[in-house]
């Protein structure tokens, strides 16, 4: 009988840490309760091979009048072993190479504007590092995607994302590009900030309860899409983050932390109207052909739209 994903090490290690099992403090029942429960939830999205839709379907279903199950299930490593399982997939059927996946988060939000080429994100009212990030988007043998779509969003300094947090404009840290007939994209915005769960919220609570921390690393979100290709959803880490290897929502990946350069001049960032110093990204997507058009489609996942 061949073994079952979640009896594999990866899983059984991601179980210890999101139950608390790999840190001390926490309440050592309700660290044995959480590492059943949700292991019993991993064994049954595998026995009936549930898909991510039918997962987000049901989590949309319960969580009704509640505001933080999408942070519940990043936290307790469920977004994360979706992934594992898609990676897993990928390798018995022989798929390699190409961007790799990591969790979508919460905060995503429809309707960005929409920029051709290059963008500016951020509003200008946030001092914080200039960033100037870049690429190309392309297919895994290599050929350019031009007008492939790239949506990008993240927090400001203070960790806080437009449309949850009312003191920013609309859609600040937030836009849509498509990259030109190369298949490349460039944007100017700010470095941003780690954050932490809400305070006094229930996943902070659980957090605390089983000895855990509610911190991400500062990070940027990704959607990238192109007609014919799988439709990806990632993140980049920044470098040097005190939380980059100890993410509460587990989406940290190796291939997903870009080199980040001091610069000063050059292209994109000249025609991006960037002066002096800036922080600089370079990041190439590479997208996976689809096998069906349902892959060409973000999951089916309640999302916010302003």
């Amino acid at each position: 009988m061949a073994e079952r994903l979640v009896d594999s090490p990866e899983v059984q290690e991601l179980l210890d840490k999101l139950s608390g099992g790999n840190v001390g403090g926490g309440d050592p029942r309700l660290k044995a309760i959480t590492r059943r429960i949700v292991g019993d939830l991993f064994a049954t999205i595998e026995e009936f091979d549930i898909t991510e839709d039918e997962f987000w379907t049901f989590l949309n279903f319960a969580s009704t009048g509640s505001g933080e199950y999408g942070l519940w299930a990043a936290g307790l490593g469920i977004e994360r072993f979706l992934d594992i399982r898609a990676d897993a997939k990928d390798a018995a059927a022989g798929v390699t190479g190409g961007t790799p996946r990591t969790i979508e988060g919460p905060l995503y939000v429809a309707g960005a504007p929409v920029v051709e080429g290059k963008a500016r994100l951020d509003d200008g009212t946030d001092k914080g590092e200039l960033l100037v990030m870049h690429g190309q988007v392309r297919d895994v043998n290599g050929k350019a995607l031009p007008g492939a779509k790239v949506e990008v969003w993240h927090a400001n300094t203070l960790g806080n994302y437009s449309y949850f947090d009312k003191t920013q404009s609309d859609f600040n840290l937030r836009r849509t590009i498509i990259a030109d007939a190369d298949g490349r994209y460039a944007y100017r915005s700010i470095v941003p900030a780690g954050y932490a769960c809400p305070p006094g919220g229930s996943t902070e609570n659980i957090l605390k309860a089983i000895g855990r921390h509610g911190h991400r690393p500062a990070h940027i979100h990704f959607f990238v899409s192109a007609d014919g290709h799988r439709h990806l959803t990632t993140q980049i880490n920044i470098a040097g983050d005190p939380y980059l290897h100890d993410d509460f929502a587990y989406a940290t990946r190796d291939d997903l932390i870009p080199d980040l350069v001091h610069k000063t001049g050059g292209e994109p960032a000249t025609s991006l109207g960037v002066k002096g110093e800036y922080a600089d990204i370079a990041f190439d997507f590479v997208m996976h052909p689809a096998k069906t058009g349902e892959e060409e489609d973000a999951s089916a996942r309640v999302r916010a739209a302003a």
